[in-house]
């Protein structure tokens, strides 16, 4: 056995030499490599854009509901809880587009403190050809005196526009309102369509192409609805809708809102299709009729509320007689990051 000694006196000749340990205390541990993240700057998680959409006000003398109801959308837009940036009025802004009615809205109207207020023609804004100098309807005695050009100037005149279609920008976002350029006096065969003239259609595609930026959305305001896919319209409907589609059919993230039809939101009627844009139909202030076109709640005043988002674009219609948005109108609408 190895004595105690011996033992030690082997330990101290296996120790290490000076420069081994001068080589081992320079050696250091690789230092651990960083986790890079990839950089992204987060979305605003807020509305970018805010607005609402009022169609078919029929705003009339003769007719003390309509005034209530317009009265009730613009106290509760006064009122909302949220950002209101604008506010369009699609159409049928009165019943007659006599200057009397426009009076009537100028009166209701001024009665708030608003945001900026734009708007188109719908075919009620051509109806003064039917009203006679005492305000009643008479049929026997069109054009009475009047005529579709008066109509036009009386609208641009509520407005102060120098056209009777425009465009509005706000928070870098662009909502362009078209308007039906003729009524039966000038042209009988469009009935209550709405007719657009080469002139507005080619302001129209000029417009989109200046306007549109990809990735964001391009709102487009109109009166009377699109016929089918594929085909022109007649009475009730947009008459030169080839041509619309196929300016708009290069464009991603455009959307497109109507009034006319005045349907609830809440009969089931479909209130949003979409083509190669998304489309949709608004209800009415003033009258908002059932799916037989009966005003059967006659208290309903409805809207849209749209609110653009760095990802997408909500649209929600709302009930102004309780102040309420209606679950039956309620969309969401990713926005495609793809360029034209």
């Amino acid at each position: 056995m190895i004595g105690l000694s011996a033992f030690v006196s082997q330990l101290l000749k296996k120790k290490m030499m000076p420069s081994e340990h001068a080589a081992a205390s320079t050696i250091k541990p690789e230092p651990a490599q960083a986790v890079v993240q990839p950089s992204a700057e987060p979305l605003p998680s807020g509305p970018l854009m805010s607005y609402f959409i009022l169609s078919d006000l029929h705003v009339s003398i003769g007719d003390a509901l309509t005034g209530k109801k317009l009265r009730q959308a613009l106290d509760d837009i006064t009122h909302f809880d949220g950002p209101v940036d604008a506010i369009m009025m699609t159409g049928d802004l009165t019943d007659t587009g006599t200057e009397r009615d426009y009076k009537e809205l100028h009166t209701i109207v001024s009665e708030y403190k608003l945001p900026p207020i734009h708007g188109n023609m719908g075919n009620h804004d051509y109806y003064s050809i039917w009203i006679n100098k005492a305000n009643n309807w008479d049929q026997a005695a069109v054009p009475n005196g009047k005529n579709d050009a008066m109509s036009r100037e009386q609208f641009k005149k509520y407005f102060g526009y120098e056209k009777i279609y425009n465009d509005f920008t706000t928070k870098g976002h662009s909502i362009l309102l078209l308007s039906q350029e003729a009524y039966v006096q000038e042209k009988p065969e469009v009935g209550e369509g709405a007719w657009y003239s080469d002139e507005q259609l080619a302001w129209f595609k000029d417009r989109v192409q200046s306007l549109y930026q990809p990735g964001r959305p391009l709102f487009i305001m109109t009166h009377q609805p699109l016929p089918p896919n594929g085909t022109d319209g007649a009475t009730h409907q947009l008459i030169r809708a080839v041509k619309f589609r196929e300016i708009l059919k290069p464009y991603k993230n455009v959307f497109v809102f109507c009034g006319h039809r005045h349907q609830d939101f809440e009969n089931g009627t479909p209130h949003y299709v979409q083509e190669s844009f998304h489309y949709f139909h608004n209800s009415s202030v003033g009258r908002t009729l059932n799916r037989a076109y009966q005003q059967e709640a006659k208290n309903k005043a409805q809207g849209i509320y749209v609110q653009v988002f760095a990802d997408k674009v909500v649209v929600r219609g709302r009930e102004f007689s309780n102040r309420t948005f209606i679950d039956d109108a309620n969309w969401s609408i990713d926005l495609q990051k793809a360029s034209v």
